[in-house]
């Protein structure tokens, strides 16, 4: 059980959890996730820590598909700062109280601003990490939503 799956089940969401067997010598965790369930790479989102205003002390994160590739600019303009660049891998780990690969969206540490690219609201369910390599946890888009407070934003666009 991960703070993740946790969260979900305490807040009454409804939701599934995948699991499979992560090969280590893959560094693609999230096409790694969407070959080994069989779906489709564009229903499976990463979670990416993101730095605000190029600040590793003011993260956010970034939901955006697997098949898709976060837009800095969009992602700027939708988290209403100048610019933002990719988090330091140990600045996420502290924050998200998860290993890098393993990073989900739901249950971390500390609350943090949350976007989920607006793709995901084509979706009768998206896949996010679980919190762990291997894990995976399927839920609503407006679930995970409300699980981070997060809101639906222009992201690889």
């Amino acid at each position: 059980m991960t703070p993740a799956i946790t969260l979900a089940e305490k807040r009454g969401i409804v939701h599934q959890v995948h699991s499979y067997t992560h090969d280590p010598a893959c560094a693609s965790y999230g096409e790694e996730a969407a070959a080994a369930l069989q779906i489709d790479p564009a229903q499976v989102y990463k979670t990416l820590m993101v730095a605000l205003n190029g600040d590793n002390k003011q993260l956010g994160v970034a939901i955006v598909p697997v098949a898709g590739q976060l837009n800095l600019k969009a992602a700027a303009k939708a988290f209403k700062v100048k610019k933002i660049a990719m988090a330091d891998p140990q600045a996420a780990q502290r924050s998200s109280g998860y290993l890098l690969g393993g990073i989900s969206p739901l249950g971390q540490k500390k609350a943090l601003p949350t976007l989920l690219d607006k793709t995901a609201e084509h979706w009768p369910a998206v896949f996010v990490s679980a919190g762990k390599r291997g894990l995976e946890i399927e839920l609503a888009a407006s679930d995970l939503l409300l699980l981070t407070r997060g809101q639906f934003a222009d992201l690889t666009g």
